[in-house]
């Protein structure tokens, strides 16, 4: 690749990647768009439209959530077993289903399973997307993977901003438009995306036969760097989890549920998804040229960590009566901590996913991404718990500060971890084995 690719903008880097790897970065984004152009909006129509009680809502929109981190698992394997491509195909379809049936049917039997068809798709193409990535990419997977989120938060920023105009119309239309993305981006897939399968064909010694599921399983919960690894990376979600939940409730606490507070939060989101579009690839640019991988993680960590100090002013200075005051008070600090969150996942992101390729050893790298995305999205779940439980109950005992606290402490705390499997060499990819030729 020449120079001017290397350091052009990211239309002329993507151009300078294989057709496969610039198609799976338009396909990541028309998946979050069509994603999120629907699901801000589900819990509304649930309980509006539908009219379903809080706890049938929350039963439906659950469902989703545990059948896609309970079967990242099972996706990576059958992906690393049978091709990334036709996991690809197959969870694309499954959102058709899935994204329909929720504009199209009112009982709740039929509404938990096509959220539960939603949730099993992602957890079928995510591990895919990203081992086909991976391995397409080839020695430039980290700038591979800093492209790939810049279409990820393009489609989390673009998607609510249609699905608004659309569900204004009405919910069903939303539902329609995102199943039909969903069709597009399948044929699409079928005809344009070359079959790729894993690089390595797991087999056991002597029989010439693949490894059963649950031995590669144990092989790879026998992997204790990247076991290290993925409980350390926990918080990274964690802290990046936060855009979603405690910076919003932050703001409304302070501004109010009106339009001025409804405009902080939106400021929120921008901000986070309009910094990574701009300066993801200049910020991977720069920590490769000057970073390990494992450093480059533990300043990311760190970043995330202080990106809540801000938070800690308004609890430390009278909020004023009303006015222009109350809403800068309510919007800069958890904007500045948007942004310094945008700014350690930038740092953070396309090294992340490089280890989990490096400490996999290039072996079952599909398998690996999905019991990562397993263990992270239960710290996820029982952290969101503890954010949520956390902010109620500091704020009861009058000290609001508390949380923000733990948050730094959090960030400060995955940072020395990653730190230390660097320094230790245990984020170095591992040693394969070398076989002894057999002699005829």
């Amino acid at each position: 690749m020449d120079r001017q690719s290397r350091s052009g903008g990211t239309w002329a880097q993507m151009r300078s990647y294989p057709r496969s790897v610039q198609l799976l970065m338009v396909n990541q984004f028309s998946i979050n768009l069509g994603f999120y152009m629907l699901m801000p909006y589900l819990a509304a129509h649930l309980s509006g439209t539908v009219g379903l009680a809080g706890w049938a809502v929350g039963l439906v929109l659950g469902i989703r959530n545990f059948s896609q981190q309970g079967m990242f698992l099972v996706g990576g394997t059958l992906a690393d077993r049978l091709g990334y491509k036709p996991l690809i195909i197959a969870g694309l379809m499954l959102r058709i289903v899935g994204f329909a049936t929720l504009g199209l049917v009112d009982a709740l039997p039929a509404l938990l399973a096509a959220s539960a068809a939603t949730g099993l798709a992602g957890a079928l193409f995510n591990p895919a997307v990203r081992a086909y990535l991976a391995a397409d990419a080839g020695e430039r997977r980290v700038e591979a993977f800093g492209l790939f989120n810049i279409f990820y938060q393009a489609g989390i920023l673009l998607g609510p901003l249609v699905g608004m105009v659309l569900t204004g119309v009405d919910f069903r239309v939303a539902c329609l438009v995102s199943a039909g993305i969903f069709a597009l981006l399948s044929i699409v897939q079928i005809r344009s995306l070359p079959a790729r399968r894993a690089n390595d064909a797991p087999t056991t010694k002597g029989s010439g036969q693949r490894d059963g599921v649950l031995s590669q399983w144990r092989t790879i919960v026998a992997n204790r760097p990247f076991l290290l690894f993925s409980v350390a990376m926990i918080g990274f979600y964690v802290m990046q989890f936060q855009v979603y939940l405690a910076l919003p409730l932050e703001v409304r606490r302070l501004g109010g549920d009106g339009t001025s507070g409804t405009a902080a939060v939106a400021m929120l989101f921008a901000v986070s998804g309009l910094s990574t579009i701009l300066f993801q690839t200049k910020v991977t640019a720069w920590c490769k040229a000057r970073m390990e991988p494992g450093r480059a993680l533990a300043w990311g960590l760190l970043t995330m960590g202080v990106a809540f100090v801000p938070l800690l002013v308004p609890t430390a200075v009278p909020a004023p009566e009303g006015g222009v005051g109350l809403w800068l008070l309510a919007a800069v600090p958890p904007a500045l901590s948007a942004l310094l969150l945008a700014v350690g996942t930038m740092i953070a992101y396309p090294f992340e996913m490089d280890t989990i390729v490096r400490l996999s050893g290039d072996s079952l790298v599909a398998t690996h991404y999905g019991l990562y995305n397993t263990i992270c999205g239960v710290g996820i779940t029982l952290g969101n718990l503890l954010t949520g439980a956390s902010l109620d109950a500091a704020r009861a005992a009058g000290v609001s500060a508390l949380p923000w606290i733990a948050f730094c402490a959090l960030g400060l705390a995955c940072a020395v971890a990653l730190y230390g499997l660097h320094r230790t060499g245990r984020l170095a990819p591992p040693v394969r084995e070398t076989r002894p030729a057999v002699s005829a």
